[in-house]
Parts: C-alpha cells; sequence; structure tokens
C-alpha cells in the first residue's frame, strides 16, 4: 500500500514537473538595440505556438557577464563579436549554433527640433562647432558595442582627442539615444535602428563602414539551455524569411 503511494507520488511530481518545464519560457539576452524588432520576433513565434519567449535586453558586455555567472538564458544575441567570442572561449555558448543574425550601421544624431541639418563629421572642426560648449553622447566606450564603435570611428576620424572629455556616456545604446531624444546633448552617436526606432531623433549622418569594424550581431545558444532543441529551434526562426523580414524593416542589414 505504501509503495503504491509513493509511486502515484513520484509520478505526479514527475508530471507537475514535466507540466513546468513546459511553462517555462524560452530566455533570451539580446543587446539594447534589438529590441523592437526581437519584440516582434517574439510574438511571432508565440503566435505560432511555440511558447512563451522572454527577452531580456542591456549592453550585450552587462549581459554576457550575467551568462558567465550563471544566469539562467538560453539564447544570446550580442551587438559584437567580442562578447560572443568572450563566452564562447569560456564555454557558455555552443559554438556549432552560433551565426550572425544581421548587421548595423553607426550614426550621428540630433534631437529632431534642433537646426542642425546633415554634414560631414569629417570635416575640420565641424563636430566641434555642431557641439558648441556640450557634450556627444555615447555609449560606455571600453565596453559596450556601440561605444566601442563610435570611439574607432571617432579615432579614425581623428577627433577622439578632441572630444575624449566631452562625452556623456550612456550604459547602452538606448540609454544613449535617450540623452539625445530629451534634448540633454545636442549630439549623440547611435545605431542607425535606435534612430529609426525613436521619433525624437534625426539622423545628420552616418559613418563610413570603414571607420569601425563591422557591426555584427551574433547569436547563440547557451551550454547551460533548459530546453536545448527548444533553443535552437528559436535560433531556426530566426533566420526564417518572416523573421528576416522583420529586421530588415526596423533597418538592420541581413547577416548572411
Amino acid at each position: 500500500m505504501h509503495r503504491a503511494i509513493l509511486f502515484a507520488l513520484l509520478c505526479l511530481c514527475l508530471i507537475c514537473s514535466a507540466a513546468a518545464m513546459a511553462a517555462r519560457p524560452l530566455t533570451v539576452f539580446a543587446a539594447a538595440s534589438l529590441r523592437e524588432s526581437l519584440d516582434g520576433v517574439a510574438h511571432a513565434w508565440e503566435a505560432g505556438g511555440h511558447g512563451k519567449v522572454a527577452v531580456s535586453y542591456a549592453a550585450s558586455s552587462a549581459l554576457a557577464r550575467q551568462i558567465e555567472q550563471g544566469a539562467p538564458a538560453d539564447v544570446f544575441v550580442s551587438a559584437d563579436t567580442k562578447w560572443m567570442d568572450y563566452l564562447q572561449d569560456r564555454k557558455r555558448i555552443e559554438p556549432a549554433s552560433r551565426f550572425v543574425l544581421v548587421r548595423n550601421a553607426l550614426v550621428l544624431v540630433a534631437p529632431t527640433a534642433s537646426p542642425l541639418r546633415s554634414f560631414d563629421p569629417a570635416k575640420r572642426g565641424a563636430l566641434l562647432a555642431a557641439l558648441g560648449r556640450y557634450r556627444l553622447a555615447v555609449a560606455e566606450t571600453s565596453s559596450v558595442p556601440a561605444g566601442i564603435y563610435a570611439r574607432e570611428a571617432l579615432e579614425k576620424l581623428g577627433l577622439w582627442n578632441s572630444v575624449a572629455t566631452r562625452l556623456a556616456q550612456g550604459e547602452n545604446v538606448r540609454a544613449t539615444l535617450e540623452y539625445v531624444a530629451r534634448g540633454d546633448t545636442p549630439l549623440g552617436i547611435v545605431y542607425l535602428t535606435d534612430a529609426r526606432a525613436e521619433p525624437r531623433v534625426k539622423v545628420l549622418a552616418t559613418f563610413a563602414a570603414k571607420t569601425h569594424e563591422p557591426i555584427v550581431y551574433p547569436a547563440a545558444r547557451t551550454t547551460s539551455a533548459s530546453d536545448p532543441r527548444a533553443a535552437a529551434k528559436f535560433l531556426e526562426f530566426l533566420r526564417s524569411r518572416q523573421a528576416t523580414a522583420m529586421f530588415r524593416n526596423a533597418g538592420f542589414i541581413d547577416g548572411r
């Protein structure tokens, strides 16, 4: 009798455990600049009956460190190769699952109400004249991808030394965008897709691709994924025609 009760309880526990696993959302850690487009892709995934997706957005550097420390992420999408390499070196992502999802461009933006018009930031004195006595908004330049790309571009154009002490650095690219959108700074450097997602800013210039490393977004499954099969299917969906169209509509360039 006791054995039958114990067996029934064991079966019940297994059933509850399986139900809990099925109800657990797929957790995606993604670069902040992907917010609108990836939210749309996640919604399309759920609408297709694949289960819930929970997306956590932040700077790639912050997310990579969280995954390294054991945060429960199933999929990671970085805004550069550096932080994906960081996790791969520490055996936190599955190398075979890794691919370049999309690409992006780097732009100079101003508040929409600004009297500034498009200009060439490489032209001598143009950027400093446009800044006046104010600061240039960029993402944190030592670890956040958008900030690293911005510094590379400024260095390539010979502008870094003149603006290095006049930066307003955001914790991620969306925080940087907000500085400009609110009018806290007259200029900022963000991704093209961020500028397109924010009606309160306008693009003044696009930095030539040769001024910085290619802006690529690698995606991969983590080695700690709670449901590796679901994570693999979601990564496959990210490369589908439907998802590709959503990323393209947001201004991203196909990763292939």
